[in-house]
């Protein structure tokens, strides 16, 4: 077995066309690591409708040129298979994008290599820029596919790749199945071509039509004066919100400097996500030196947005399904028409302001990869601070158009001498105060979260925070409106809990909602009081449920 593993890493090794990763695999084979080695060559990264997503490193369970060169190989082969042209002037374009991740750029090169070998066209974008842009780029240039490495607010180990078709959002089942399938059925490096030339670096003009493009999502004369603390998280969003913001004509946000600029590093922060604890930090503290109306955060590939605002004496983040709602209420009183789309892990406010504004509404999976497919979509948002507000030029989540959305709703707001806070007052006096939490556990074994998911489907809860379970759903079956999913779905008396692992990190995710009445504002001190005490109750009986 040991002989049979050291002969795969010294196969690998032989290949590997990165001299970092080869120095690192060459050390760990003359120190004979087996318990390394094992973990990187116990089997393969394997590809799905998130593409790739892990750890930096040589061998096959890592991220790492060979991998991409494989990925990119069985992606081009996919497209080949599928009739796109290729081998001449008529060949599919396939757009590449990256962040300032480590080896974002080399993996970048990589696939446009190997695009521009097997007979397509590639364009890669001119340096880091944020994912929305491929994401636009992708239907601006009627592009047949599109890659973007990144490894979004993963911590800084890691590094990703992430593909999407031409309609411009990204792949799912059974694309992703046969994608995966032509990486496997690549053999040897050597039997994929790279050229060193050949494929194109796009200049600016994409990232200014991006930019032109986010005139639309603003109203002509809306009012543009709210004031910003911005942090791009060590990304690759603050330039392309810088000119977006000033193309719009508001002032220029206050700037966290120690988190402006892109670093692979992220060394402010433990996770590089606005919603983990401390990641906010710095930003509030420069919120209290410029006391601005609100601050916006990108995270470092800027198709997220996180929005605090100030809630008496200090700074809070709104969760994500606050600002769903918000965006939702100020798209319906500017009067946009088309489908309202959310995940099913998302609140259920957004089907109600849908509902009573005569609006469609679909719930989907998880995943903008759903929402984004969702007929006649005018806007869609994910609980984890995901929001499409132009769909048309856009199909995924976009961090900067949504922060300039959030910023024209604060300036109207400012107008009326209102706050962000004062409207989701109002829309919970007009349909019930919905609050959201999540229970959210990392972990190192996987084999804890599929224990956790088994438990919980062989003893199901009957009661959560004292409130009888009136329907408990195991949704890998699928219901009449979604697809099957690895998920587990509780409805109470006014409260649900849907229980899923994480399609990107080694998590279980569990997300908590109770509705609770309210009759007038006098009434929301005593409902918030109540909805926390019900979402307390529910984490820790749901702890006990799955073992967690």
């Amino acid at each position: 077995m040991q002989d049979d593993l050291l002969a795969r890493a010294k196969a690998w090794l032989t290949e590997d066309p990165d001299a970092d990763t080869r120095a690192e695999l060459a050390g760990l084979i003359d120190a004979e690591d087996h318990a390394e080695l094992t973990a990187r060559f116990s089997g393969t990264l394997q590809f799905g409708t998130a593409g790739l997503r892990g750890e930096l490193g040589a061998g096959p369970m890592r991220m790492n040129r060979s991998v991409v060169i494989r990925a990119a190989a069985g992606l081009a082969a996919y497209l080949k298979n599928q009739g796109t042209p290729h081998g001449d002037d008529s060949a599919g374009l396939v757009v590449i994008g990256y962040d300032a991740r480590h080896k974002s750029e080399d993996f970048a090169r990589d696939t446009a290599a190997v695009m521009t070998g097997a007979g397509l066209r590639a364009a890669v974008l001119p340096r880091p820029l944020p994912t929305p842009v491929l994401a636009f780029a992708i239907r601006h240039l009627g592009a047949v596919a599109g890659v973007e490495v990144t490894a979004s607010h993963n911590p800084p180990r890691d590094n990703g790749y992430k593909v999407y078709l031409g309609d411009g959002s990204q792949i799912v089942p059974p694309a992703d199945a046969g994608i995966a399938a032509e990486i496997d059925a690549v053999r040897s490096l050597d039997d994929v071509p790279r050229p060193t030339t050949g494929w194109q670096t796009l200049g600016d003009d994409v990232l200014d039509a991006y930019l032109a493009r986010t005139d639309a999502v603003l109203s002509p004369g809306s009012p543009r004066t709210a004031r910003t603390v911005y942090t791009a998280m060590h990304g690759v969003g603050k330039d392309t919100l810088l000119a977006a913001f000033a193309r719009a004509g508001f002032p220029e946000p206050a700037l966290v400097t120690e988190q402006a600029d892109p670093d692979p590093d992220f060394p402010t922060v433990a996770f590089p996500n606005p919603e983990e604890p401390g990641a906010m930090d710095l930003a509030f503290a420069r919120a209290r030196e410029t006391s601005p109306d609100l601050i916006i955060a990108n995270d470092p590939d800027a198709d997220r947005l996180a929005v605090a605002v100030q809630d008496g004496t200090d700074w809070r983040m709104l969760r994500g399904d606050e600002v769903g709602a918000l965006l939702a209420a100020h798209l319906v009183t500017r009067g946009a028409q088309g489908t309202f789309a959310e995940s099913i892990v998302s609140s259920s406010l957004l089907g109600r302001i849908a509902e009573k504004a005569g609006r469609p509404h679909v719930e989907t999976l998880t995943g903008f990869k759903w929402i984004a497919r969702v007929d006649g979509i005018r806007y869609g948002y994910e609980e984890a601070l995901g929001y499409c507000v132009d769909p048309d030029g856009v199909r995924d989540k976009d961090g900067i158009t949504a922060a300039l959305l959030i910023t024209e709703l604060a300036s109207v707001l400012k107008q009326e001498n209102r706050t962000l806070l004062d409207l989701l007052d109002d829309i919970a006096v007009e349909h019930g105060l919905h609050a959201t939490d999540q229970l959210s556990v990392r972990v190192e074994d996987l084999s804890l979260i599929a224990a956790a998911m088994k438990r919980l489907r062989e003893q199901p809860p009957t009661r959560l925070a004292d409130l009888p379970v009136t329907n408990a759903e195991d949704l890998t079956r699928g219901t009449a409106t979604l697809p099957p999913t690895d998920g587990l779905r509780y409805t109470l008396d006014g409260a649900r809990v849907i229980v899923r692992p994480s399609g990107t990190e080694p998590k279980l995710k569990c997300y908590l909602e109770v509705v609770v009445p309210v009759g007038m504002h006098t009434d929301l001190p005593a409902a918030r009081t109540r909805a926390t005490e019900l979402l307390t109750n529910l984490k820790r009986d749901l702890s006990a449920a799955a073992g967690i």
